[in-house]
């Protein structure tokens, strides 16, 4: 009985480059396996739980579920398609016998799609290669096609593993095809692939037993719940087992609930056998790549290896004059309790001691991967301070190393010479540039993780909102010198108050600013752009002298410019190295480290 359970399984992984269509593509296989009931209302994306997934249509937290396709259950994980997130499939890749990686068929093989290849090319796992959104009119499957391979043998994929099976869908359409001039009429001929070459998971379900955690989730009723796959043995609820620690330390354990997964569902069992992927509750310390075995002769597996974090930023109380005004947990024991529970889950993260006692060095794989930890931080209430990124350094035979990106840029043709331009002032060397299409082209860099900072919205703005840019990391190479930073420098307000029409009217003239009639402002607080190199020390709440002449109703006719308005990302990218953003529930401000005008020119005199 425990032998066919084991070929009546499959684990499959979904990998892909972010928005190439992945989670639509398992809403498609979720359907058609008869999860939903027909009058069911679903929404779309329904493994992008998470608040911050649905506004930004990205994965960021890989996911697991469970269809029936006759016979057979297949355990699907949806891995996150952001290379900031890499830790993250690099985990859930352990726990899967193939993956799917799906291609755009019109963009072909982008940054993510190399990082996450890699990643399952090293593991030795089966690939099925599914070249997605045949329905889009600029298709070119041949090109792709040509394109995946030659990535194959760059990443040097096994011979077996060059030889891997094409099957082309349409997510949206939930369709797929072996021949992509035929139409497909469902999902079964994908479903049949899975089946057909993804290999059943191996393992002996009377040895001993082993289960690897992989991921980590919370529950207030059971507390930590851990989640893998069972490699050996079997596994019930209620069981003594033996949890092998980090540190070589084993501990006696009783699992108090066991689950397998079911469509979206967890359902609880009373035993799982090799193969599965569980969930288990009742190991309150238990962390990730730590092995579940049996009581006794414990067998630890290898800890999981994750790549290190590249980028630095420093977490900071709020000391600004408007601290404590917005945020419910403002204190620095807070702020350290909150990071370090984010680092037991998140492998790619890591928390230090700063400088002084309200300061914590935190450090991630990217901009996009700490800025994600903030936002959910100040939605949960949080009031802190941020710094700019700074790359992570490595000493090299008694010189310094940094890290490098690996930089792909789709934009019009007519705008390629001013990109290529900027790149090469922020130390970047172009690899590749190649058409994408008629009017379009597709450049490639590698240039210093530092030259990138804040360069997005350059490239929107010289591209005019028609560049599409993804990067990951490339390696570490030597030092390249001095970066130049912003072009512009910025508008500081000079006094603390309500910022007034007539104060901002009369500022207009010297740049862009940031806030509008009624916006409360302190001393030292950014609030706006220079027009000019330096920056600019302004009264924003300036008021009307009022006379017999000059009356304040005259004030109602005065035509302001919007402000501009900074997301938390485009702050982190746009602040220098003597600023920082205050980021509270409600509101996120720049503002220099120093907010007293005086003090800030000694300092600038002294440097």
């Amino acid at each position: 009985m425990e032998g066919i359970r084991r070929e009546n399984i499959r684990n499959i992984a979904i990998i892909a480059h972010v928005d190439h269509g992945k989670t639509t593509l398992v809403d498609g296989l979720l359907r058609q396996s008869g999860i939903f009931r027909k009058n069911q209302k679903v929404v779309e994306r329904v493994m992008d739980s998470n608040d911050l997934e649905r506004e930004r249509g990205i994965t960021i937290l890989s996911k697991n579920t469970a269809v029936n396709y006759g016979n057979t259950k297949i355990n699907i994980v949806d891995t996150p398609g952001h290379a900031d997130f890499g830790g993250e499939v690099e985990r859930v890749l352990r726990m899967v016998d193939g993956a799917l990686l799906l291609v755009d068929a019109f963009d072909g093989p982008m940054a993510q799609t190399k990082f996450v290849l890699r990643k399952a090319l090293q593991v030795g796992l089966r690939i099925i290669v599914a070249i997605n959104k045949i329905d889009r009119p600029d298709i070119r499957p041949d090109e792709v096609l040509n394109e995946i391979f030659d990535l194959f043998v760059e990443l040097e994929a096994e011979d077996w593993q060059l030889d891997f099976p094409v099957v082309y869908t349409s997510s949206l359409q939930g369709t797929a095809t072996l021949d992509f001039n035929e139409a497909g009429e469902d999902l079964q001929p994908l479903f049949d692939l899975i089946l057909n070459e993804i290999p059943p998971p191996q393992g002996d379900p009377r040895g001993k037993l082993q289960l690897q955690i992989n991921t980590l989730d919370y529950n207030d009723y059971v507390g930590r719940i851990g989640i893998g796959r069972i490699l050996h043995g079997s596994l019930g609820s209620g069981q003594a087992i033996s949890l092998c620690k980090r540190d070589g330390r084993v501990e006696t354990h009783k699992i108090s609930k066991l689950w397998t997964y079911q469509g979206l569902e967890r359902r609880e069992t009373d035993k799982a056998y090799a193969g599965d992927i569980v969930a288990v509750a009742g190991i309150s310390g238990v962390y990730i790549g730590e092995t579940i075995s049996g009581p006794g002769n414990p067998s630890p597996l290898p800890m999981l290896s994750i790549d290190e974090p590249t980028v630095r930023i420093d977490f900071m109380t709020n000391d600004s004059p408007f601290a404590g005004k917005e945020g419910k947990y403002v204190t620095s024991r807070q702020l350290r309790s909150r990071l370090l529970k984010e680092a037991e889950t998140n492998v790619s993260l890591k928390v230090e001691e700063g400088d002084s006692p309200d300061t914590f060095q935190v450090s991630g794989r990217g901009d996009l991967h700490l800025g994600i930890l903030v936002e959910n931080m100040r939605r949960e209430g949080y009031e802190l301070q941020i710094s700019r990124a700074a790359p992570i350094l490595k000493e090299v035979e008694g010189e310094f190393w940094e890290p490098y990106e690996r930089v792909f840029i789709i934009l019009p043709r007519i705008y390629s010479g001013r990109i290529i331009e900027s790149l090469g002032l922020r130390r970047g060397e172009m690899i590749n540039l190649q058409p994408a299409g008629e009017h379009s082209v597709k450049l490639e860099f590698v240039i210093p993780a530092r030259g990138l900072m804040g360069f997005r919205s350059e490239l929107l703005t010289e591209a005019r909102g028609e560049g599409i840019m993804h990067h990951l990391f490339d390696k570490y190479g030597p030092w390249k010198g001095q970066i130049p930073g912003r072009r512009h420098g910025v508008l500081v307000a000079s006094v603390d108050g309500e910022a007034t029409a007539y104060g901002i009217f009369q500022a207009e003239d010297r740049g862009a600013l940031f806030i509008k009639p009624g916006d409360h402002v302190y001393g030292g607080m950014i609030v706006g752009e220079n027009s000019r190199p330096g920056d600019l020390d302004i009264n924003p709440c300036k008021k009307k002298q009022l006379t017999n002449i000059r009356a304040g109703a005259a004030d109602e006719g005065i035509r302001l410019t919007p402000p501009v308005v900074f997301t938390l990302e485009q702050a982190m990218e746009y602040i220098e190295e003597d600023e920082l953003i205050e980021v509270t529930p409600e509101s996120i401000r720049m503002r220099k480290k120093i907010l007293d005008r005086n003090l800030r020119e000694k300092a600038l005199r002294r440097s």
